[in-house]
C-alpha cells in the first residue's frame, strides 16, 4: 500500500496523481491507478447536494473514509477534516486521531496557512500524517464572499509563501495549492522540500488532483476553469437508463434467460 513516504519521494522525480472518492465502489475503480485518493469534503456538494463544502460533519467524513478504505487497498487514502472540526489544537487532535482509530486512512488534510501551523504540528506529534491546503480554500468561500483566486498581489504572495514554509516546518508531508496564480505556485513548489499538489494552480506543481464527479462529467451545476472533463458521465448514464426503461416498457427485459 502506498504511504506518505511514497508521495514525498516523488518530488522532483515523478508527477503525483490524485482524485477524490466517497465510496467503496469508485475507490476500487480508482485504486492503484492514482498515487492517492482524497476523501474530500467536496462530497458535501457532489454527493450531498449542498451549495458548498460546509454542510458535512466529521462523522460523515469518517463514514465515507471507512467506505473508501474498504474499496482501495493500494493507493494512499487521505481524509478531509470537515469545517468546524479543527478550530483549536485539542479539538483538531481529537478528530484527527479518530481518523486513525476508526479508519485505515494514511493521512488527513486540513485547510489553512500560518494560523494552522501549530494545529498541524500538534496532530503530527500525535502520530497522524497531515497534508496541508492553502490558496483558495473552499471552507472559507462563504466568509470571503465566493471563490477567490490567490496570489494576485504582493501581500497575498508573501502570505502564501510564509504559510507554505510554516506548514512544512510544522511537519506537513505535502500541501495542496488550490486556485493560486501559476507563477506563484511554481515559486512555492520550488522553495519547498515537500510535494505540492495543484488544483487550478498550473502545471509546475509536483502533482495534480481533481474531484471525480468533475473530471468524469457527473457534476454539471458548474464547471471550474481548471477542470478538464475526460468523460461525459452524466449523459452516458442517462442514455443507458433510458435504454433500460424502454426495454422494461416493451417487455424486452427480462428475457427467459434472465429469469428464474
Amino acid at each position: 500500500m502506498s504511504g506518505i513516504n511514497t508521495i514525498r519521494n516523488k518530488k522532483g522525480v515523478e508527477k503525483i496523481t490524485a482524485i477524490t472518492a466517497y465510496d467503496a465502489l469508485f475507490a476500487k475503480i480508482f485504486d492503484a491507478e492514482v498515487d492517492f485518493i482524497l476523501v474530500g469534503d467536496s462530497l458535501s456538494q457532489s454527493f450531498g447536494g449542498h451549495p458548498d463544502t460546509l454542510g458535512v460533519s466529521i462523522d460523515a467524513m469518517i463514514y465515507h473514509t471507512k467506505a473508501v478504505c474498504r474499496g482501495a487497498k493500494t493507493s494512499l487514502i487521505v481524509g478531509d477534516m470537515s469545517f468546524g472540526s479543527y478550530q483549536n489544537q485539542s479539538q483538531a487532535v481529537h478528530n484527527a486521531l479518530r481518523f486513525y482509530q476508526e479508519t485505515q486512512a494514511g493521512a488527513i488534510k486540513l485547510e489553512g496557512g500560518i494560523k494552522r501551523a501549530k494545529i498541524v504540528q500538534s496532530i503530527v506529534e500525535e502520530g497522524v500524517a497531515v497534508m496541508g491546503h492553502i490558496g483558495l480554500m473552499p471552507q472559507f468561500a462563504r466568509s470571503e464572499g465566493g471563490y477567490k483566486i490567490k496570489g494576485k498581489d504582493a501581500e497575498s504572495v508573501n502570505y502564501l509563501k510564509e504559510s507554505a514554509l510554516a506548514l512544512q516546518e510544522a511537519g506537513a508531508f505535502a500541501i495542496v495549492l488550490e486556485g493560486i496564480k501559476s507563477e506563484v505556485a511554481t515559486q512555492i513548489t520550488q522553495m519547498l522540500s515537500i510535494p505540492t499538489i495543484g488544483i487550478g494552480s498550473g502545471v509546475d506543481c509536483d502533482g495534480q488532483i481533481l474531484v471525480w464527479s468533475d473530471v468524469f462529467g457527473f457534476f454539471d451545476t458548474f464547471k471550474p476553469k481548471f477542470v478538464r472533463r475526460y468523460l461525459d458521465g452524466s449523459a452516458l448514464i442517462k442514455e443507458a437508463l433510458q435504454a433500460f426503461v424502454q426495454d422494461v416498457k416493451t417487455q424486452k427485459f427480462p428475457t427467459q434467460e434472465e429469469s428464474y
